[in-house]
């Protein structure tokens, strides 16, 4: 393929995902508010809408056997996201408030299915035993987020508050009308075009990475998983400067949940991982740490700060400037 064919696809097939990703969320939403789903799970489901370039690029990468690729853009989305997601909305709303109950639920499990991808990556466990641990901490969490508020008083105090603080938080100043029938048949073309541009991104960074002499561990860690992170860095800002800084965390949060989970546990259980360099074990590391970093930040002083939104955006400078130069 040659540069301006490879530079042309790559272009249109970027614009393609963006706007085909924040249609689907959108309609996935209306579609969630038909079904009666709670304002959290709605949260959750427009964030898993908004994740799908990320996602599909990572199968895709994956799928056609460029497993550098393919985790580096999962784990590379993960760091990006906590960077961009959170940091850059601290540093430009000023704060992102999160309450300690609601920070333990969302952050809890976030660290815990971050340490089951990073085990996966290192070698340390299976396909099969990633899926499983991943799978069995956020159903509970789904779960609970999906109690209708009559049943919540059978819950713990801690549980019960964290719920109600997401509850109020995810949809405080708009509520999506129903779906209509044109928004459920809109879902499956919406998502056909994600996949379809993310083929498109993943074979001309390829192309171009082959002949600029740019490693695929650098084409998915910093190039596709930044670039498949702006609908989310958009929906997360939004919240941000709307003083939902409950929602925003939960987006990035769940976000990194779902890469794991769709994008690197269900792959490799089908596919397998194969040899993994030292650098994506690196990458792996940082992505636990930078979570656990970043949960920490967030529950040390009921948020975000804009200086601790900056120390989040320096961690990750760093981290791309040591896989740039690796």
């Amino acid at each position: 393929m040659s540069v301006p064919i490879a530079v042309g696809l790559f272009v249109v097939s970027l614009a393609v995902s963006v706007v085909s990703s924040i249609v689907l969320a959108r309609k996935l939403d209306r579609v969630g508010e038909r079904l009666g789903f709670s304002e959290a799970l709605l949260g959750m489901v427009t964030a898993v809408g908004a994740d799908a370039p990320e996602i599909s690029a990572a199968v895709t990468a994956l799928v056609a056997g460029h497993t550098d690729t393919g985790v580096g853009v999962v784990v590379g989305s993960n760091i990006f996201n906590l960077a961009a997601l959170l940091g850059l909305s601290a540093l430009l709303a000023g704060r992102v408030r999160i309450h300690s109950h609601g920070l333990v639920l969302n952050g809890g499990v976030a660290v815990l299915v971050a340490l089951a991808g990073t085990a996966l990556v290192l070698g340390w466990i299976s396909g099969v035993v990633a899926l499983v641990l991943s799978a069995l901490l956020l159903a509970p969490y789904v779960a609970l987020s999906s109690l209708p508020r009559r049943r919540r008083a059978l819950l713990p105090a801690p549980i019960r508050e964290a719920l109600v603080e997401e509850q109020q938080d995810a949809r405080r100043d708009e509520h999506a009308p129903p779906a209509t029938t044109l928004d459920a048949f809109t879902v499956v073309p919406a998502l056909a075009l994600v996949i379809g541009s993310s083929v498109g991104m993943v074979t001309s960074t390829q192309s171009l990475g082959h002949r600029w002499g740019i490693s695929d561990v650098v084409i998915g860690t910093l190039v596709l998983a930044a670039l498949t992170g702006i609908p989310n860095v958009l929906a997360a800002i939004r919240l941000a400067l709307h003083g939902r800084g409950a929602a925003c965390v939960s987006e990035a949060l769940n976000s990194n949940n779902a890469n794991i989970l769709v994008g690197l546990c269900v792959p490799v259980l089908v596919l397998g991982l194969g040899a993994v360099s030292g650098l994506e074990r690196l990458t792996a590391w940082w992505m636990l740490g930078m979570t656990i970093v970043a949960v920490a930040l967030c529950y040390g002083g009921g948020g975000l700060r804009r200086v601790e939104g900056v120390g989040l955006i320096a961690l990750y400078a760093a981290f791309a400037g040591i896989v740039a130069t690796r």
